[in-house]
């Protein structure tokens, strides 16, 4: 056995021996199913906070027009890597003329030695308009979004870089960023940052500091960005509920240039650490004659091409002995569709001895027991559930309800310790503020006709089995549900081996409180006890 091999054990080891000294005990989910346990809204705290001004600091442009700013990077394969940016000035108005694309070169110069740039990549440019064909309406075209990527980089490798044109004499400062570990049972990345629901509110910069003070090499974003849809085109100031502020609306509007404040926002970030996004519903974004999602589509490169999906709208990658499965809940994902049929054959590909973790995202959680968003999407769960409890997913990661809350290891409804552990951490900060009340609450338990999705069907139905059999909702908290706290924050995932994996979430009100967080456990697979089934 080499090092390579030794060190996640001997990670493990300091983990434990650590938790021994100070005199914690961190659990484990072979401990589990754990008896339900609700920490209700600290009332000392506020539930939400308004968004940053555009001439705020972190959100203002800082450089000129041809320069490169907002830069972020994405994963591709081990071995490449997406780097991202935008020049040009975006314009907003009555009329707009989009830029030219080909005015601008996509140049990344990049090597493994400061001021050292012996690599060369080219790439793709591209602009796209959000356009409002309603008396008053403002419109709006982007600036230039360049997309490169660099190929043949070495795994576990720190690179330098710098992006921008060199015919112009506008090129980027210098960034550095490390590529991750080849697949394998014994390599993974250092920290995971789990992050969703995100927006540009005062929370969110909390959030936002928090998570750079965890020191994470890649990030999962679990959807709804930057909330540009709680404003009217005119900007001025967006609204915590965008249909009670502005019910004469004839569309759901935009203020676009909210995503160059968030692409700005995230930069000093997303510039060195690689940023995973999926669709939520605020990135649906309506324009006229049924365009959907083109922000999203245009500003965000991820590896749908080397997952054979070719849809931005769901991928996947690897990071080490991880194996990542982004899904879309706003696109088709019934079992006779494009998404499941690609997502069959992603989950029969995988060797599971290169990549024993198999983590799964997308917005809209199934496992829900708060009164927002309750039920919402159990047309999708009834769609796919039984996939991923086929090929033994072990974590999925969701947002859109804005608060936390971890399951116990649940299939259907039902406690299976062979069931994936269902976390959702939907409270990165955004406007809509923080989510309180419970369906099992008195008097909270929505009605058949609340909670209707933004896409799909609607599959509401009554608990099977349990106390609560024959209702809607649950006369107390549900035995699936393990943890829920109303507040803001973020998780870390930090795999140790091919068994362990240590998840923390971290609360926004601990984030000058030295080894304080709202939850921590480790997450076991049980491989034998959990055998892969191929009847599908």
């Amino acid at each position: 056995m080499d090092n390579s091999e030794l060190w996640p054990t001997l990670i493990l080891f300091v983990y434990f021996s650590h938790m021994m000294v100070a005199g914690k005990h961190i659990p484990t989910t072979l401990e589990g199913p754990f008896k339900p346990v609700t920490h209700r809204f600290d009332p000392s705290l506020r539930k939400g906070s308004d968004d940053l001004p555009m001439n705020h600091p972190r959100l203002a442009k800082k450089v000129t027009s041809i320069f490169p700013e907002q830069i972020a990077l994405a994963l591709s394969t081990p071995t490449s890597m997406w780097v991202s940016w935008i020049t040009g000035d975006a314009q907003i108005g009555p009329k707009v003329t989009p830029l030219d694309p080909s005015t601008v070169a996509s140049e990344v110069w990049f090597g493994k030695k400061s001021g050292h740039y012996p690599f060369f990549q080219r790439g793709v440019a591209t602009v796209y308009s959000q356009l409002y064909p309603f008396e008053g309406l403002l419109n709006y075209t982007s600036g230039i979004i360049h997309h490169v990527k660099l190929q043949g980089l070495e795994p576990d490798t720190r690179y330098y870089y710098k992006c921008g044109d060199s015919s112009l004499s506008a090129v980027s400062d210098e960034h550095v960023f490390e590529t991750l570990p080849l697949p394998s049972p014994s390599r993974y990345p250092g920290r995971i940052a789990v992050v969703g629901d995100l927006g540009l509110t005062s929370n969110s910069t909390t959030t936002i500091d928090h998570l750079i003070e965890n020191d994470p090499s890649m990030i999962l974003m679990v959807g709804d960005l930057c909330y540009a849809n709680q404003y009217l085109t005119t900007g001025d100031k967006g609204a915590p509920c965008y249909s009670c502020t502005f019910p004469d609306a004839p569309i759901r509007e935009t203020y676009q240039p909210r995503w160059d404040g968030w692409g700005r926002f995230m930069e000093p970030l997303t510039s060195r650490v690689p940023m995973m996004v999926i669709e939520g519903n605020h990135e649906i974004e309506p324009q006229a004659g049924g365009t959907n999602f083109k922000s999203y589509m245009e500003r965000f490169a991820v590896p749908s091409d080397d997952s054979g999906s070719n849809s931005s709208f769901y991928y996947s990658f690897n990071a080490g002995g991880i194996h990542v499965i982004m899904l879309g809940a706003y696109v088709d994902y019934n079992n006779t569709g494009a998404q499941y049929a690609w997502l069959r054959k992603d989950l029969r590909q995988l060797d599971r001895s290169l990549t024993p973790w198999l983590v799964a995202a997308w917005h809209s959680p199934w496992y829900n027991s708060y009164s927002s968003h309750y039920q919402e999407f159990e047309c999708m769960r009834q769609e796919m559930e039984s996939l991923l409890y086929q090929y033994k997913v072990d974590i999925v990661f969701s947002g859109h309800v804005h608060a936390y809350e971890r399951m116990n290891r649940v299939y259907n409804y039902t406690l299976d310790p062979c069931g994936p552990v269902y976390i959702t951490v939907g409270d990165g900060g955004n406007i809509e503020k923080v989510d309180t009340d419970h369906a099992d609450d008195p008097g909270k338990c929505p009605s058949n006709g609340d909670n209707i999705p933004e896409f799909g069907g609607i599959c509401h139905l009554n608990i099977s089995s349990g106390p609560g059999r024959g209702k809607f909702c649950w006369d107390k908290q549900p035995e699936w549900s393990a943890l829920r706290e109303s507040s803001f924050g973020h998780g870390i995932l930090e795999v140790v081996n091919s068994t362990y994996a240590l998840w923390t979430w971290h609360r926004n009100q601990d984030i000058y409180k030295e080894n304080s967080h709202g939850d921590q456990i480790f997450i076991v697979r049980q491989p034998e006890l959990c055998a892969t089934t191929f009847n599908q």
